[in-house]
This record gives structure tokens, sequence and C-alpha cells, in this order.
């Protein structure tokens, strides 16, 4: 996929701005991506980097609550937010002829939210119950992405439950709040996208215009969140008490998903060669021919791919039936992944799977919102907005020997295994 036309500048604030132009429809997409995600909120505010997303759509500076959400409607748009272990973004999708608005709107955020007290407890509120329905009242709530960490690593950044204690949530102060802000909402800290149908000159005339007199502040230094892997097998378990089946979550850690991107790319492959469809290796052995398991997938970060710095994880899920020993299964699993390790996969089960992740992406980046929240993470973290068109060519790269070299560094020895069991049902 060729590179769009790109153009990317600082303003003297510090706001970095990735400008993507095409014509082709009249909507533009509009994203703010911050430096900051639950691996970096502080130890005993779990979950502070996620509240602190709700509490910039609780008004800003020039706008009373609701406000952000009654413009962008009102202009036929949508919009959203959503935090992850290494950022937290920002956007909105609109009639093109609303893009100064959209700029308005998250410059104005950007440089004032309305942080109060009432803003804060009701906030609390909402987050709290949030994780009540999405994990605490659901089966299987929160797995793997929070149950898993705190098996698998060892430091709070990596192991805590980003969604949040409500302890922690109900400690949250207004002092906390702007300080958060001031650390790392600065200017300097963000990246500023717009993608879609625009001229570039007016583009950067509003950009300007709205952005940049956001005063300048210090840019935190950004910690290494680098521990060793781990040295032998860890396992944990966790009681659902509304899960019906018992479930095994296996974690792995990856190659640097920036720095040793092909290698990550690879593992990316080997997940799909793994689970992705009924010919998989794993879907045919646990699922068709053993029947081990009722359900079985693989994936690389515990959001998705491209979405953290490293550590990342590549997991192994799996429900099954209480009369299957979970000991058997990682039997099965590991012997797939010796397989393998000393035999890689056919150049055409290989294609299949490339040509899907190739497809995947084209479809991906045809959606403004996709393309506009892709080209500013990447720009985040891997300093290129141009990257996610390098992809396609990157994954059809993949060779077969790169596959197998993935399923070799995924270790019994080096990995953590999380059961899953339901309440009453321990096997």
């Amino acid at each position: 996929m060729a590179a769009p036309d790109l153009h990317t500048f600082t303003l003297p604030n510090g706001l970095r701005v990735v400008l993507a132009p095409d014509t082709t429809s009249p909507v533009v997409g509009v994203s703010v991506h911050y430096d900051v995600g639950f691996r970096s909120e502080p130890e005993g505010r779990t979950g502070f980097a996620h509240l602190f997303e709700h509490l910039m759509f609780q008004g800003s500076e020039s706008l009373e609550k609701l406000a952000h959400f009654r413009h962008v409607q009102s202009s036929g748009g949508t919009f959203n937010g959503s935090t992850h272990p290494d950022y937290t973004d920002y956007f909105e999708v609109l009639p093109s002829a609303a893009l100064e608005r959209a700029l308005f709107l998250e410059a104005d955020r950007m440089r004032a939210p309305k942080l109060t007290q009432e803003n804060l407890r009701n906030q609390i509120d909402v987050v709290k119950e949030e994780i009540r329905l999405n994990v605490l009242n659901r089966p299987y709530g929160g797995f793997p992405w929070i149950l898993l960490p705190p098996v698998l690593y060892q430091t709070f950044p990596n192991a805590h439950n980003g969604y949040g204690d409500f302890t922690d949530l109900e400690q949250a102060s207004l002092d906390d709040c702007a300080a958060f802000f001031d650390t790392y909402y600065a200017p300097g800290n963000a990246v500023l996208t717009v993608a879609g149908d625009f001229t570039v000159d007016h583009a950067r005339s509003l950009v300007e215009k709205h952005f940049g007199d956001v005063p300048a502040r210090a840019t935190p230094q950004r910690p290494s969140f680098a521990e060793p892997p781990p040295q032998s097998e860890l396992r944990g378990e966790h009681v659902d008490p509304h899960a019906p089946l018992p479930a095994l979550a296996l974690g792995y850690r990856m190659p640097d998903p920036i720095n040793e991107l092909d290698a990550y790319l690879a593992h990316l492959v080997l997940a799909s060669v793994l689970t992705e469809g009924d010919g998989s290796r794993l879907q045919q052995r646990l699922v068709h021919k053993e029947a081990l398991v009722t359900d079985i997938n693989a994936g690389a970060g515990l959001f998705g791919p491209f979405e953290a710095r490293d550590p990342d994880t590549f997991s192994v899920t799996a429900m099954y039936s209480p009369e299957v020993s979970a000991d058997r299964i990682l039997s099965a699993v590991d012997e797939e992944l010796e397989l393998l390790a000393a035999t890689p996969p056919t150049e055409q089960e290989l294609a299949k799977v490339t040509t899907r992740w190739v497809s995947s992406l084209h479809k991906e980046h045809d959606r403004v919102v996709s393309r506009t929240l892709a080209l500013g993470s990447f720009q985040l973290l891997y300093g290129d907005p141009a990257l996610i068109y390098q992809l396609p060519e990157r994954f059809a790269a993949v060779t077969p020997q790169d596959v197998a070299g993935a399923a070799k560094l995924l270790r019994p020895d080096s990995r953590a295994v999380l059961q899953v069991t339901p309440a009453g049902g321990a096997e």
C-alpha cells in the first residue's frame, strides 16, 4: 500500500502534528494521542489514567459539561476516547466542513479541562459502574487482560489492574487530577492527527490558530517498563462466580514491538497460524480432533497489536469442559508449538494467513476513524506515521522460518499459566 501525502510538523509548544489529506469522501477525522496510559499511573491509583479520560469529556475552559457531545453530534459527527497501556486517545469524525469545530474542541480541553469535585465524584461512580458491568458481573470479566498480567509480570506498571480498584478510585483527589494533567497532558506529550477531506494549508492554519497558544509545559521523561522475562513457569488461579466453564490463559513475553518490529510481526502471524479459522493448528487439534476445548484463540497484545511498547504479551486463551485437565491442554499446545518450531509451516499455509492480514489492514485503513487513530499512535509510539502503510508488505515478507522462530520462543519454562475456575467447580 503506497503511503498517501503525509505532512508532519511540530508547533513551538511541542505539539506534534500529522496531516493526511484524502478527498475521496467529504469527512474528516481528528485525533489527539497523549503519551500516557495505565502503565504510567502512580502506584496506589489504579485506574487513574482511564478515570482521567472520562474527566476530559466533562467540560473545558470555554465549554460547559456535555457541550463537547452536543457540538460534535449536532455536526453529524461521532466521538470517543480510550485508554491503552502506553497512550490515551481522543477522536472525532465529522463532515469536513466541521473540521474547525473539532480542532477547537480538542484544543480547548488540552488547554484546560474542567476539573471539579462534582465532575470527579460523578466520573468515579461512572467508572465503578463500568467495572461492575464489564468485569465483576460478567462471566470471564477481565479475562485475560486484567487477570493474566499479575501472573506474568512482577512490576506494578506491567502487572496492575488498569481498569482500577474501587478503593484506589475512591481515594483519587482533585490534586491528583491537576498533577496528572500538568504532567502528562502537555502539548509536547501529545500528537494531533487530521485525516480526510481538507487542504493542507487550510488545516495547518487552523491547527496553528487553535493549538498554537496552548501553553508549553515540561514534557515528562518516559520511563522504561522493561523487566526480565520469567525464568520458570508461573501459575495463578482465579475463581469466577459467573463462568459456566473453566478457562485457561497462557502468557508469553514477545519481542520489543518498537525495536524488533519484524520479529513482533512474526508472532502475529504465528497467532493466526495457531488459531485463526477452522484449518488452523490449534483449532484442528484441540477443537475438532480431540475435543479438548470448546474455544481457543491466540493473539499479540492484551488489547490487540501495536498498542504498547516493550514489554508486550502473546497470549493463548481457551474455554474447556471440567472433565478435561488443564495440563492435558497445555501439553497439546506445547506439542503443536514444538512441531511448528521444528517444521515451519508450508508456503501455502503461510500465504493464507499473511493474505488475510494484508487484506484486513487495507480494509481497516480505508475507514477514516481507523486511519486517523493508527497514524496518531504510530507517530507517538514509532515516530513514523507512514509505517502503517508499510505493514502489509512487511507482513507479506514474513517467512516460514520466521514463524518457526517465533514458535520456538514460546517456551513452557518461561510463561504464565492462569486458570479460571467456576465457583464451586475446582478441578
